[in-house]
């Protein structure tokens, strides 16, 4: 049994078998197999807005069949249900899944509608680069990054297979959420104290 991280070898390809077993305190996740260190405590900033945003969805599917969800949870990017063939195994900060089939008593298997990631310091590269191609390539039709100190959110939309910038949002912007054509969330809204 792991008990430790460094008690793993990161050059080594993991799948979600493995990492089920793992005991040691800290999150990580699997990209590609391989084990990416998730950032300790987010910062005060960070769920914020991360709180914001989960209210805002939350609240409006209240009567509606999508769901949304917020970190620690894991997404499991495929479709296969073999734990020993799994290889992304991602937290997202906020998830929206409309499929209820997706779900189960361990999170998400396959990919979610719509990904929100909130950027950090330690976290601004593996969400801008690898988990947006990661996210891209499993189908996850929406992708948000926000920046919570520049208050910035880029929207991404998948349109034959690759990620479109539906544009970048500032300020009091209105964002129309493309998964959900009838809500419209105020940026003022997503990042006041």
């Amino acid at each position: 049994m792991v008990t430790d991280i460094n008690q793993l070898d990161t050059s080594k390809t993991y799948f979600y078998f493995d990492y089920l077993s793992w005991q040691f305190e800290g999150m990580v996740e699997l990209i590609r197999g391989k084990i990416v260190k998730m950032s300790p405590a987010p910062s005060d900033r960070h769920q914020v807005v991360s709180g914001n945003l989960h209210r805002e969805f939350s609240s409006f599917l209240k009567n509606n069949p999508c769901r949304v969800f917020h970190a620690p949870y894991d997404v499991r990017l495929t479709r296969s249900l073999n734990d020993k063939e799994i290889l992304n195994v991602v937290q997202p900060d906020i998830c929206i899944i409309c499929d209820p089939g997706k779900r189960d008593e361990r999170g998400c298997n396959g990919a979610p509608d719509l990904i929100i990631e909130i950027l950090s310091p330690a976290t601004s590269r593996k969400d801008v680069k690898d988990k947006f191609e990661l996210y891209e390539e499993a189908g996850v039709r929406e992708y948000w990054i926000v920046d919570p100190l520049e208050n910035l959110t880029d929207v991404f939309v998948l349109q034959n297979n690759k990620y479109q910038l539906v544009k970048k949002y500032v300020d009091d912007d209105i964002v129309p959420v493309n998964l959900l054509p009838e809500l419209f969330i105020n940026m003022k809204d997503i990042f006041e104290e």
